[in-house]
């Protein structure tokens, strides 16, 4: 399906055939490694990704928020079989966000806090805080094999599978790339296991040209980009998270998982503990129409993921995915604090008044009962002190 995007935010993703020969950097995310000039910077602000698996067939979608003030940077993204590559709607990460958003509950507070009267301007309402969890190619073939070259919409995708990591590492070298030691490393094991690769160049939207008009500066990569899907074959499902081991800052992961059950990653690789902060079954009739509902084909678990690497150095793999043994299901909630009232009163100025009023009645209560005892004994003649 044709998908018009924005010229303000469309990013074009030119075939790698197109590069000029000049040495790039390698910066890496968990989506596989980002390259680009060495004058410049790009970082991976926010990686999001949804995953499906029907037990044959694995499904990743991504969605990149990048920064920096590069013009131009490859991609590079290591796939276990042949790969569909296509693009996805933005539309899904909204609908997956709605999804999972917390459930909203009160929460109520007995004594006055900041910004409660008297403490305040007397609004009532505290202080609004609320809490948020392939088979390898056959004998023979050629060292590098370009699989497909393919225009996708604004986007140019390049295909290609690897008998041998130094040829590899030579061919993205004739196009453009010159990967430092660490990313060819890591490179090395996805050629050994006989992945594949989908290869890309990005440029912001109208880069062609741009720099030839007299003046004019060129556009810088900045912002969310356009989602990309991969589609292959799988005995179980993956996450590529090797790369992610040469980016120089800390790296944080959120996925979201569409399966049978609850689905979590089968060890920490080399990151802190995955986090579950959200699983439950999400029916075909609570999932809106659009490409939520098109992605899950049905009543699908929804699973969220979340994921940090302080030191991205210790990743040493890549994220599979499991069926958990129970599909506990996990919703988060975030509290709205609010002052307990009574009829639109504090409960607790209620409670103090009400408690100075029983004072007051019982001392005059006493009082009274101990004039009323004197003057009973007097009138009988006995002396009371």
């Amino acid at each position: 399906m044709s998908i018009r995007r924005n010229a303000a935010t469309t990013v074009l993703l030119l075939l790698l055939a197109q590069f000029a020969a000049v040495a790039w950097p390698a910066y890496a995310c968990g989506c596989g490694g980002m390259v680009t000039d060495p004058d410049d910077t790009i970082a991976v602000e926010r990686e999001t990704s949804v995953v499906t698996w029907d037990g044959a067939t694995e499904r990743i979608v991504m969605s990149l928020t990048v920064g920096g003030d590069a013009t131009e940077a490859a991609w590079i993204m290591p796939v276990p079989d042949r790969a569909e590559v296509a693009l996805a709607e933005r539309e899904l990460f909204d609908d997956l966000r709605a999804a999972t958003a917390p459930e909203r509950r009160t929460r109520h507070y007995f004594w006055p806090r900041d910004g409660d009267w008297p403490r305040g301007d007397g609004d009532g309402a505290g202080d609004g805080a609320g809490d948020g969890a392939g088979a390898p190619p056959m004998d023979g073939a050629p060292p590098v094999d370009i699989i497909s070259r393919d225009r996708l919409g604004p986007f140019d995708v390049a295909r290609l599978a690897a008998t041998d990591p130094g040829a590899l590492d030579s061919w993205l070298g004739d196009n453009g790339f010159a990967l430092p030691e660490d990313l060819a490393a890591g490179l090395a094991p996805y050629v050994e296991q006989g992945w594949e690769y989908v290869a890309i160049r990005l440029a912001p939207a109208g880069a062609e040209g741009d720099g030839d008009a007299e003046g004019a500066e060129p556009a810088v990569l900045g912002g969310t980009l356009d989602p990309i899907s991969l589609t292959f074959a799988a005995d179980e499902p993956v996450y590529p998270m090797r790369l992610s081991a040469n980016a120089d800052t800390e790296q944080s992961l959120t996925l979201y998982v569409l399966g049978p059950g609850r689905m979590e990653p089968v060890d920490a690789i080399g990151g802190s503990p995955p986090e579950v902060t959200f699983a439950a079954r999400l029916p075909v009739d609570e999932q809106p129409e659009g490409p939520l509902r098109d992605l899950a084909a049905g009543d699908t678990f929804l699973t969220v993921v979340e994921q940090s690497f302080p030191e991205p150095s210790a990743i040493n793999g890549d994220h599979t995915l499991s069926r958990s043994a129970q599909d506990t299901e996990v919703r988060p909630v975030a509290y709205e604090d609010e002052l307990l009232t009574w009829a639109g009163v504090p409960a607790w100025l209620v409670t103090v008044l009400g408690a100075a009023l029983l004072l007051g009645a019982g001392g005059g209560f006493g009082v009274h009962r101990v004039r009323r005892h004197r003057r009973a004994a007097r009138l009988l003649g006995v002396h009371r002190p």
